[in-house]
């Protein structure tokens, strides 16, 4: 079985807005390319193609008013075998707690954060508060880490501030996407390899010149807090596939990032 930790998927009225929007803003990096239509059905229709059984999908609340949308559109989700959806809260919201309260009672167990998307630094104290809220109500949370191509100038969740954050919310379970930090490899092995922070593997494979340093963290970071994702649509899942068996593990390790860490963290038998 294979989980993808990290996609993304749009109501079906939305998705081709979406989908102009976001590739405007990763125009920077032409590496990342859209490979769906940002559709449930395009993106499940990919992933399923690739060997994937799961998938996660990371829904993105990027100012207050879209919130309860977002969280509706991830509620919606739960209908499908497939995906398995995230909500999301923006720190600036007085929504919070009715927010997790329809997201609980719905069955999601975690919560997607994008701190360049908000503009707002991973260590400000309104994500403060909010991680608070998150860790007492036993929410795990995804955070973007590293660069993302709409803030070239300023990374607002460095490897350096998630290893920060986790200081303060020990009890939180903290999943660092792109290994911890796009195109940050090196600061990922100083700051974050060997802590209880989990690392997903998305857009590993455009990465040029960071492959030694990302195989060197599936290696040396904590075996049980890594989780195969792809960043779907942004990048192939078939060659994110194949990134990790390509990384010399053990059959054991594999099992782990690609299905039984993320089994665990979800709550599925």
């Amino acid at each position: 079985m294979r989980i993808d930790f990290h996609s993304h998927c749009f109501p079906d009225t939305l998705a081709p807005r979406a989908m102009v929007r976001l590739k405007q803003n990763c125009s920077a990096d032409a590496a990342i390319t859209p490979h769906t239509d940002g559709t449930a059905a395009d993106t499940e229709r990919l992933l399923r193609a690739a060997g994937i059984d799961r998938a996660v999908v990371c829904n993105i609340a990027t100012n207050q008013k879209q919130e309860y949308n977002v969280n509706s559109f991830a509620i919606s989700l739960t209908a499908s075998d497939f995906f398995i959806p995230l909500g999301s809260l923006h720190p600036d919201s007085t929504a919070w707690e009715s927010e997790l309260d329809r997201l609980a009672a719905a069955g999601i167990k975690g919560i997607k954060l994008h701190p360049d998307y908000v503009g707002i630094p991973f260590t400000d104290e309104r994500f403060d508060r909010l991680l608070s809220l998150l860790e007492e109500r036993g929410f795990f949370v995804v955070v973007h880490a590293g660069l993302d191509p709409i803030s070239p100038d300023f990374i607002h969740a460095t490897p350096e501030m998630i290893a920060t954050v986790h200081k303060r919310h020990k009890h939180l379970a903290l999943v660092a996407a792109h290994m911890g930090g796009y195109r940050r490899a090196a600061e990922v092995l100083k700051h974050l390899c060997g802590t209880d922070v989990y690392l997903d593997t998305s857009l590993s494979v455009h990465r040029e010149g960071e492959a030694p340093l990302l195989w060197r963290l599936l290696r040396d970071h904590d075996q049980n807090r890594l989780l195969f994702a792809s960043d779907t649509p942004w990048s192939n899942p078939k060659k994110e596939i194949a990134f990790i068996e390509n990384a010399g593990l053990p059959v054991a390790t594999q099992e782990k990032i690609f299905c039984k860490n993320a089994k665990r963290l979800l709550g599925l038998t």
